[in-house]
This record gives C-alpha cells, sequence and structure tokens, in this order.
C-alpha cells in the first residue's frame, strides 16, 4: 500500500488494526484480550468500551486480511469524497452504532439460546461504508447489497461462524447516514 496524504485515515486504521491483531497473537493472552475488548456478555456488566473496541481485533490473519483489503478499497473512495475528518467520523461513529444494535442480538443469543458470542472485526464498520457508497453511487448499488449479502450469507451457510447480523446492520446504518446527511 502506497501511503497518500489524501487517504491518512484510511492507513491510520488500518495500521491500528494490524498492530492490535499483533498484539493479541503475539503479546498478550489472546482469550483475555478478547473477552475484554470484543463485544460479549461482559458489556452487560459495564465493559461499555466493547462497542469501540471490537472494531479493531481480528480472530485470525485471514479475517484481518480479507476486513483490511475492503477497507482499503472502499475507504481509500471515500476517504476523498468526505475528506479525511468526515469519513474518519463515519467509520467510528457508524461502527460503534452498528455494535450497538449488534448487542441486541447478543442479548438475544444469551437469554434464549444459551450461546455465547465474541463479536470481533472490522466488518461492521467497514458494512457502515459500503452502505454509504450505496447510498451515494446509484450505479454500484446493486452490486453492493450482492455483495454484502454475499459476505453475510455464504459463510454462515458453509458453517462459518460471523457476525452476519453486524454486516448488514452495517449496511444499513451507512445507508440511512447517506439519506439523512446528504452531501
Amino acid at each position: 500500500m502506497v501511503l497518500n496524504k489524501n487517504l491518512f485515515v484510511t492507513a491510520t486504521l488500518i495500521a491500528l488494526n494490524f498492530v492490535v491483531f499483533f498484539l493479541s497473537e503475539f503479546v498478550v493472552n489472546k482469550d483475555v484480550f478478547f473477552a475484554y475488548f470484543g463485544l460479549n456478555y461482559f458489556i452487560f456488566n459495564g465493559f461499555y468500551w466493547q462497542v469501540f473496541t471490537t472494531m479493531f481485533l481480528h480472530a485470525n490473519f485471514l479475517h484481518i486480511a480479507m476486513n483490511m483489503a475492503v477497507l482499503y478499497q472502499f475507504g481509500s473512495i471515500l476517504e476523498r469524497y468526505l475528506g479525511g475528518v468526515r469519513f474518519a467520523l463515519v467509520y467510528i461513529i457508524g461502527g460503534i452504532i452498528t455494535s450497538a444494535f449488534s448487542v441486541i442480538y447478543t442479548y438475544i443469543m444469551i437469554t434464549y439460546n444459551s450461546t455465547v458470542i465474541n463479536l470481533v472485526g472490522a466488518s461492521g464498520a467497514i458494512s457502515v461504508l459500503l452502505g454509504l457508497l450505496a447510498y451515494l453511487d446509484p450505479h454500484s448499488r446493486k452490486g453492493l447489497i450482492a455483495a454484502i449479502l454475499i459476505m453475510s450469507f455464504v459463510p454462515m451457510l458453509a458453517g462459518i461462524k460471523i457476525g452476519w447480523y453486524a454486516h448488514l446492520i452495517g449496511f444499513g446504518v451507512g445507508y440511512l447516514y447517506g439519506k439523512i446527511f446528504k452531501r
């Protein structure tokens, strides 16, 4: 990746994600790190920072590589269009809103299915970007909707545990942001 001064926020987000990934893989106890900073049942015990920190954790190298490739591809477009500050706000606030809505799903799964969930990854925040781009670029809309559906349901149907609901929520948050805050 060539560092472009117009892509400072995108490059910084990617670097932060890789630093946190390195820490979780090689420096700290990954299970403890994910328990404190992933989005899980501890949020109901006052670990409210999880709606933010979960965006910087990734389960494995493939997870972070895929997320960062998509962040670079679409973050580059939107950071140039929105500017760095506005792009950063959309990404972070959109990611937090997506995580907050994902808490509802987490609560339902814990309460009614006794399922333990530990949601990690930047894909909720990245899905916000995809939703916003789908709103801003009608020519890409169908393709982006298809992409989010494929990203959400194909792995799930293959038995891979992913936060499909975070993808869909994030996409909706981004699209709604575009409708509300038209340029």
